[in-house]
C-alpha cells in the first residue's frame, strides 16, 4: 500500500458527502440522497483503484541525462513517461534533485494518452564541481476518474559528476571551426604585417576577412558549372606548436563568488576553452596550478587524449585558504618550462600593494616567456558606482568604491610600465577577453 495515494478530489467529495450528512440530521429528507451519494462515491473509488492496480497496466519512466554535467553551465535534463495503461492517465512527476540545487520546484503535470510516451524537459545549472547524486524519478498516476494515484518509482540513486564547463567548451569549439566566433564577442583580429603562410584556397564563409578574397581564383570558377557565385578566399596557416601556458591560483583570494560560481571556477571554465582553442588552432596546451605551495601540472601538449587529461586535472582542484607563495610559482615554472611560451596567469590583487608584493616574481617570468596576467573587476562595486546618490553617507560610499575601482586601474598600468601584459575583466566575460589576448598575441607575432 506503499504506493496507494488519496487524490484532492477524493478529499472533496469526501467534505460534500461529511456536510451532506450534517445537513441531512436537520433535514432528514436529505439523508437518502446523501446516503446514495456516499455509496457512488464508494463505489468509484473502488473502481479507480481497480483501474490503477488490476489488468496489468503501469506507466514506465526514466531520466535521460549525460555522464556528467558541466559547472556553470545549463544542463538538459528529460524524463520520458510511457502510459501503458489502456485509457489516459494524469500525471505529477517529482525528481529527487541532488541537495546541492536546493529546488523545491522539480513538479511537473503532464497528460499522456494509451499507448503515447510524454517527455518533461527542464535544466539544472550547478555551480560547483564534485558528485551529485540523484535519487528516484517518483510518478504519480491518476485515471480520469482521479480519485486515487498510484505512485511508480524509476531510476534509484544514481551519482553523476560535475566537471569543468564541457558545454561551454564545445560552444566556442564549433564556432571556431566555422570561422563564427566573432558572434559571442571574439573580436576579429587584424594581422600584422604577413608572416603567415599561405595553406590553400578554401570557399568564402561567414565571418572571412573580406581582404583575404582571391579575386583572380574566383574569376577563374566562374566559368565553372555550379560555381559561378562562389567566392574563394587564401587561407594562411598560423604559426604552429607553441606552448600556452594557463596557472591558476587557488589561494583565498579565488574563492570570491560570482552569481553562484568562486572566481576560481570562472577560471577554470576559461582555462578549459582557451586551452581547446589553442589545441585546435595547433598550438600545445598546458597547465600550472599553485597556492601556498605547487600544485598540479600538465607539460604542454596536444596529442590525442591530453584534453581528456586536461579535464580530469581541473576536475579535482580546489581552492585553499592561504596566502598565494609567487616565489615558488616562480621556481616550478622556471625548472619545468624551458621553452619560451605564453603564460596566461588566473588571478586576483585587489590593492595596488598586494600586486607590488609579488611584482619581482612576475617580472621574471615576463623576462623568459610572455605573461599575460588576468585578475577580476568588482562588478558589485561598478553597479554601486552607477547607482543614484540620495544621502550623503552615498557620496561618501561611491568615493571610497571609486578609489577601489581607480586602483585596480592602477594595477593594470603598474604592470604594463614594466612589459607584463594584464587583463581586466568581469567574472562574466572572463572566458572571451582570454581568447580575444590569446588571438591578439597569435596574430601579431608575440608567440
Amino acid at each position: 500500500m506503499k504506493s496507494f495515494f488519496l487524490t484532492s478530489r477524493f478529499f472533496l467529495l469526501a467534505t460534500a458527502l461529511i456536510v451532506g450528512l450534517v445537513v441531512a440530521f436537520f433535514l432528514p429528507g436529505w439523508l437518502t440522497p446523501v446516503l446514495l451519494a456516499l455509496g457512488l462515491g464508494l463505489g468509484l473509488t473502488v473502481v479507480d483503484t481497480v483501474l490503477l492496480y488490476a489488468g496489468g497496466g503501469s506507466v514506465f519512466g526514466r531520466r535521460v541525462m549525460g555522464d556528467k554535467l558541466a559547472n556553470g553551465s545549463d544542463n538538459d535534463i528529460a524524463i520520458y513517461l510511457e502510459n501503458q495503461y489502456r485509457f489516459p492517465v494524469q500525471t505529477e512527476t517529482i525528481d529527487e534533485v541532488p541537495h546541492q540545487f536546493q529546488r523545491r520546484d522539480v513538479l511537473f503535470k503532464t497528460g499522456i494518452r494509451p499507448g503515447e510516451t510524454g517527455i518533461i524537459r527542464y535544466q539544472l545549472r550547478p555551480t560547483k564541481r564534485g558528485e551529485y547524486e540523484f535519487g528516484a524519478v517518483n510518478v504519480y498516476v491518476a485515471s480520469p476518474l482521479g480519485l486515487v494515484r498510484r505512485r511508480f518509482r524509476f531510476d534509484d540513486s544514481r551519482v553523476v559528476p560535475v566537471y569543468p564547463s564541457f558545454l561551454q567548451m564545445r560552444q566556442y569549439e564549433l564556432l571556431a571551426i566555422h570561422n563564427r566566433l566573432t558572434e559571442v564577442g571574439v573580436k576579429r583580429i587584424r594581422r600584422v604585417g604577413q608572416s603567415m603562410e599561405f595553406e590553400q584556397i578554401r570557399p568564402y564563409v561567414t565571418g572571412d576577412d573580406p581582404r583575404n578574397i582571391n579575386w583572380k581564383a574566383t574569376a577563374r570558377r566562374a566559368g565553372t558549372p555550379g560555381a559561378a557565385d562562389t567566392l574563394v578566399v587564401n587561407h594562411y596557416q598560423d604559426e604552429r606548436a607553441q606552448q600556452v601556458y594557463c596557472l591558476i591560483d587557488k589561494g583565498r583570494v579565488m574563492r570570491m563568488p560570482f552569481e553562484g560560481l568562486s572566481l576560481l571556477d570562472y577560471a577554470i571554465n576559461a582555462t578549459l576553452v582557451v586551452s581547446n582553442i589553442a589545441l585546435l588552432k595547433h598550438d600545445k596546451a598546458g597547465l600550472f596550478t599553485f597556492s601556498h605551495q605547487p600544485g598540479a601540472m600538465l607539460p604542454a601538449d596536444r596529442r590525442s587524449g591530453h584534453l581528456r587529461k586536461l579535464i580530469e586535472v581541473l576536475y579535482r582542484q580546489k581552492t585553499k585558504y592561504l596566502e598565494t607563495d609567487y616565489e615558488r610559482l616562480y621556481i616550478s615554472v622556471r625548472s619545468h618550462i624551458r621553452q619560451r611560451s605564453l603564460l596566461i596567469l588566473f588571478t586576483n590583487f585587489e590593492t595596488l600593494h598586494g600586486m607590488q608584493r609579488q611584482l619581482p616574481y612576475l617580472r621574471r617570468m615576463a623576462k623568459d616567456h610572455l605573461l599575460l596576467v588576468v585578475f577580476f573587476e568588482n562588478t558589485e562595486l561598478r553597479s554601486y558606482l552607477d547607482g543614484p546618490t540620495a544621502t550623503t553617507q552615498d557620496v561618501y560610499n561611491q568615493t571610497v568604491a571609486e578609489k577601489f575601482a581607480q586602483e585596480k586601474r592602477q594595477i593594470v598600468r603598474e604592470l604594463n610600465r614594466y612589459g607584463i601584459h594584464a587583463l581586466l575583466t568581469a567574472p562574466q566575460n572572463l572566458t572571451v577577453n582570454t581568447i580575444n589576448k590569446y588571438l591578439e598575441f597569435k596574430a601579431r607575432g608575440l608567440i
